[in-house]
């Protein structure tokens, strides 16, 4: 009997363990190859096939669910690979330009997103799994979001000017179309119709007609008596009263006369296709704006890499019981406040309208009596100490149509500066579809 030397079997087994690793292993990564693939290069970054496919599914559960149709695959594959080099550059740019969100910043925004969602963290975690959503694969998408939009926001946003004069001629051609929305006007109206056709001595006999109806009520008539004898319009059996009426809601040709004309004053016979019109200012109301001002100061103080939240939340106890021993708060608030916007104003915030503030800061803030002085708490900004000092309601129906020139022109210019930063910065990046597996 040949016996086989102990070190040869050994060999043998370990040889064949070898071989078979290696054989899987190559089946595996043909495999792999065969799943995963590079599908397009830009500047120094890939996108692959599998990511690729993941938006995709991302995208299509979104528009599911906000019931809009699904263009087919090509198409949906193009615009989203399109999505993510963009994303890419852009991701490149914000790296280049110092832009990051730590951890401690996002996990702040997360929980605000869950705050408006009405959820806590965890339930969003939980909500975001059953949907098949890997919550960390959202939390940097959600990271790479804020990223992109702080980007934008310093090289187009931010860099958006808009001046005065642009506002006014703004509220300008606001009022003559019509959509000054502050402005109602309470109308009478008298209409003397002229034909279709109307012919010279037609024009003529309407317009004779509406000044013998003006010189009678110069005369004593009433408007609305002449209105009922004589109007053709349809309110004529209701005295010509047409009610009240936004300046959106009336003719560019009444708008012009009313806007000329004192409360109780009645026009020239004003001439249109339909024959002559004879309005009279009933009223003219301005529709105000009046809001609930809050004029406060506080003290922030947020942890950093250096100091904890546990370091901070003792610090503000502190600060609060020195200021309940009468210390004086505008000095606390400049000697502690890390709010650069406030605190070389001794913490002052100045006036502030409802809606000014993060939604914790001003739930507290509406809870505090004047010069009532809030414990410590916390917004995504950090550790606060809040005193109310005073309160008024202010008429801001002037600042607001201003605000909302403002918000509407900068929003028009911005969205077309971003259009073309963003076609720059496509056109300037380097980009290489793949269509093979060759990579």
């Amino acid at each position: 009997m040949t016996m086989r030397h102990p070190f040869l079997n050994l060999k043998s087994v370990t040889l064949s363990i070898i071989l078979t690793s290696l054989l899987a292993f190559s089946v595996n990564t043909q495999a792999l190859q065969n799943l995963d693939h590079i599908v397009a290069i830009i500047n120094d970054n890939v996108v692959t096939h599998v990511e690729l496919q993941q938006r995709v599914k991302d995208f299509k559960r979104q528009m599911s669910t906000k019931g809009v149709n699904i263009p087919d695959d090509d198409i949906m594959q193009k615009q989203v690979l399109e999505r993510i080099l963009m994303d890419r550059v852009q991701m490149q740019l914000a790296k280049a330009q110092g832009i990051q969100i730590d951890d401690l910043s996002l996990n702040r925004m997360l929980e605000d997103i869950a705050r408006r969602n009405k959820i806590t963290l965890d339930n969003m975690r939980l909500s975001l799994q059953k949907d098949g959503i890997n919550f960390e694969q959202f939390r940097e998408q959600t990271r790479q979001d804020i990223t992109i939009r702080q980007l934008q926001k310093r090289m187009v946003f931010d860099r958006v000017r808009v001046s005065q004069q642009e506002i006014d001629q703004f509220l300008e051609q606001q009022a003559a179309t019509g959509n000054d929305s502050h402005e109602k006007y309470h109308l009478g109206h008298i209409l003397i119709t002229t034909p279709e056709a109307a012919s010279t001595e037609d024009i003529k006999a309407a317009r004779k007609k509406a000044d013998k109806i003006l010189n009678a009520i110069g005369a004593g008539k009433t408007f609305r008596n002449a209105a009922l004898n004589s109007s053709e319009g349809q309110q004529a059996l209701n005295g010509g009263d047409l009610g009240w009426r936004t300046a959106a809601e009336l003719p560019t040709l009444f708008l012009d006369a009313v806007r000329n004309l004192e409360k109780g004053k009645i026009s020239q016979p004003l001439r249109s296709a339909s024959g002559f019109h004879i309005i009279k200012l009933i009223d003219k109301e301005s529709r105000k704006h009046i809001v609930k001002q809050t004029h406060a100061r506080h003290i922030l103080i947020r942890s950093d890499t250096i100091t904890t939240e546990e370091q901070v939340r003792k610090k503000m106890a502190e600060l609060k019981k020195r200021l309940d021993q009468g210390e004086d708060f505008s000095k606390l608030a400049a000697k502690y406040s890390q709010d650069p916007g406030s605190k070389d104003k001794s913490g002052d915030l100045g006036w502030a309208s409802e809606g000014n503030f993060v939604p914790q800061f001003e739930k507290v803030m509406n809870s505090l009596k004047n010069n009532q002085i809030s414990e410590p708490f916390r917004s995504q900004f950090g550790w606060h100490i809040l005193q109310v000092l005073e309160r008024r309601q202010q008429d801001d129906t002037d600042q607001l149509k201003n605000n909302r020139a403002r918000q509407a022109i900068q929003k028009r210019k911005a969205d077309e500066e971003l259009q073309l930063w963003l076609r720059r910065i496509r056109d300037e990046a380097y980009v290489e579809y793949r269509t093979n597996h060759d990579d």
